[in-house]
């Protein structure tokens, strides 16, 4: 089965008919489906396939083992998202399988394809937390607490789904098990339309992070509240997503975004009497933190002066990534030079580049649009991506 082809499978699982695109979260059921999707298909491979203590699924081609190749990415996606963002990584890695193992290929090593549990947070907030949980990168503790915009935990999600919630954190035994890992991705960004390439290496990953704003003033009556007694949050707010856009101008290569904010209670005709927006920010370096304190006094100002309250919370936060080098050089050698691309997107790969040997392989996206319905890779490209993916699993396995 191709690549296109098993896109083509699950190409009707959690569209979404709001926003467009696709929304599958962490132990919906959009995202349920997908999981029992991944073992069926993982299973008619040979593949033996077990749930992590954290909601990773693992499919073994054999039995696990110290210096192991794993590769995969995730299901999950953003509110709204594309076709290609994680799935195109799982499909690839069980193409690259069916494609050595028509060719009787059999790894020497122990090999494993694996789906990390929501990646995007578009759930629960933090991004690859399944990766983070793995890696004892975020508290067990923490991560339980975390709630989805309707309030239930991950905790009571993740109970709810059948895993073992008390046994939620880091696996330092399952972690040491991975020689090297690599992550097959569509290209976010168009660093490839005019390199004729259709596959590039990844060489770093910009430090990035989220951080929630909490504005609190005065709930009140929209017509009956004269303008010159209000405590209205939204204004402060507006003001800090103007700012964002501002101080990013300010430092080079920077990018922030503020892509959610939240008024309560939400009506019409009422005051806000609490505005939460979250800011994405990543720059370059050692300076994302800086950027983000210039945005709060920014924010604070503005909540001073309409005399709001204003709380501030790093929600997630990861420093650059330099992925694997003697990884790196491997890949463009086997693959004949290919292109090296930084990118400002956050992966799984980069979380386990902390502990163990990782890479990327990413796919060309003639727009450049992700996160987005409108993301987009050619057939031929999808499916050159996982020849590419075949190839150097071949070799880090013999």
């Amino acid at each position: 089965m191709s690549t296109s082809g098993l896109l083509g499978e699950i190409a009707d699982v959690g569209r979404d008919a709001k926003r467009g695109g696709y929304s599958r979260h962490a132990f919906d059921s959009p995202e349920h489906d997908l999981r029992t999707w991944f073992v069926e298909r993982a299973q008619r491979l040979g593949l033996d396939v077990e749930t992590d203590r954290n909601g990773n699924l693992w499919a073994w081609w054999g039995a696990p083992g110290p210096d192991a190749v794993v590769t995969g990415s995730h299901l999950d996606s953003v509110p709204g998202g594309g076709a290609f963002d994680g799935p195109l990584g799982v499909t690839s890695a069980l193409a690259a399988v069916e494609a050595l193992q028509a060719k009787g290929f059999r790894p020497a090593k122990p090999f494993a394809v694996v789906v990390f549990a929501e990646e995007e947070g578009g759930r629960f907030g933090v991004p690859c937390l399944g990766s983070r949980l793995l890696t004892g990168t975020i508290d067990a503790g923490t991560a339980r607490a975390l709630r989805d915009p309707d309030g239930v935990t991950f905790w009571e999600a993740a109970a709810k789904s059948g895993l073992d919630v008390d046994r939620i954190g880091s696996e330092p035994d399952r972690l040491g098990l991975i020689g090297r890992f690599l992550e097959l991705h569509v290209e976010q960004g168009r660093g490839l339309v005019d390199r004729g390439s259709a596959v590039a290496v990844g060489s770093t990953v910009i430090a990035h992070g989220r951080w929630r704003f909490s504005f609190a003033g005065q709930g009140n009556h929209a017509g009956a509240t004269l303008i010159a007694d209000r405590v209205d949050p939204m204004l402060p707010a507006a003001e800090t997503v103007v700012a964002v856009r501002r101080l990013a101008k300010t430092r080079a290569d920077a990018r922030a975004t503020v892509g959610r904010l939240v008024p309560t209670p939400g009506g019409t005709n009422v005051i806000a009497s609490t505005v939460d927006l979250w800011l994405d920010a990543r720059v370059p370096g050692t300076v994302t933190p800086e950027l983000v304190e210039d945005i709060s006094q920014a924010a604070r100002a503005a909540a001073e002066v309409e005399g709001c309250s204003l709380t501030v919370t790093r929600e997630s936060y990861s420093d650059d990534v330099v992925f694997d080098e003697k990884l790196r050089r491997d890949l463009g050698e086997w693959l004949g030079e290919v292109p090296e691309l930084p990118t400002g997107a956050g992966h799984d790969a980069a979380i386990l580049a902390g502990f163990v040997p990782a890479g990327m392989l990413y796919v060309r996206n003639p727009t450049g649009i992700s996160h987005s319905p409108e993301e987009f890779a050619e057939a031929d490209d999808v499916e050159a991506g996982a020849r590419a993916l075949a190839e150097v699993l071949e070799r880090l396995a013999a």
